[in-house]
């Protein structure tokens, strides 16, 4: 499945200038390309386009222990409702926490990554917040997982 995220402002790191009127295309767990919407509009004309307010960039790296929920399933949550993608590996500290963010497809990491970037081929971690900095959709592996009603 091929779709495009397109934002007010697209960011490839979130250190960079961004695209404006910008867009990401995934297609299944990778992304194809950033560039322009219109652009990626004429290449992907068969993807499914979700419109995003915002700011649009790489997922996070939740650094830090997971907060605290009833269930792992919940706690995982809680970290892409932050706009998280990954966790540190010192964090995941039951069987069950682990399962629960495989489910998600959330990556978990022994060490601290460089610094995450939109790439052509990378997973299609994704993440978008408002003008506030408050997380509005999560994207794992190009699966929406998170999206703030």
């Amino acid at each position: 499945m091929e779709t495009i995220h397109t934002a007010n402002r697209v960011f490839v790191t979130w250190d960079a200038e961004p695209v404006e009127s910008g867009a990401v295309a995934v297609v299944q767990d990778r992304i194809a390309a950033v560039g322009p919407y219109e652009e990626l509009r004429e290449r992907f004309p068969r993807a499914r386009v979700r419109t995003w307010p915002g700011a649009l960039g790489p997922a996070r790296l939740h650094d830090g222990p997971l907060p605290a929920a009833p269930s792992p399933r919940e706690r995982v949550h809680a970290v892409l409702k932050r706009g998280a993608a990954a966790v540190l590996e010192r964090y995941v500290d039951s069987p069950e926490l682990r399962a629960a963010a495989d489910r998600n497809d959330v990556v978990v990491l022994l060490g601290t990554p460089s610094e995450s970037a939109l790439v052509r081929s990378a997973r299609a971690d994704l993440a978008v917040f408002d003008e506030a900095g408050e997380c509005i959709a999560t994207v794992c592996a190009g699966r929406l997982v998170h999206r703030r009603r």
